[in-house]
């Protein structure tokens, strides 16, 4: 099972599933990603968080936790 977090720079990936529970996983919706949605990664700070991201043609800021949750193809 691979995760946003494992994703490269560089590196466009296919959201497959999302986990997580209740409140945290709505906000990760709330954000645009969603099953299916392509992910690209701009960016990762130097110590790993967080992970920018383009989703849906704009800009995002993931913490490492919340890039873990997301499951990717």
């Amino acid at each position: 099972m691979s995760t946003l977090k494992d994703a490269a720079v560089g590196q466009t990936v296919t959201v497959k599933k999302l986990n997580g529970e209740g409140a945290v996983k709505r906000r990760i919706m709330d954000m645009g990603i969603t099953k299916g949605v392509d992910i690209y990664v701009r960016k990762v700070a130097p110590l790993g968080d967080p992970v920018e991201v383009t989703v849906r043609g704009y800009e995002l800021s993931l913490r490492k936790a919340d890039a873990e949750m997301i499951e990717t193809v």
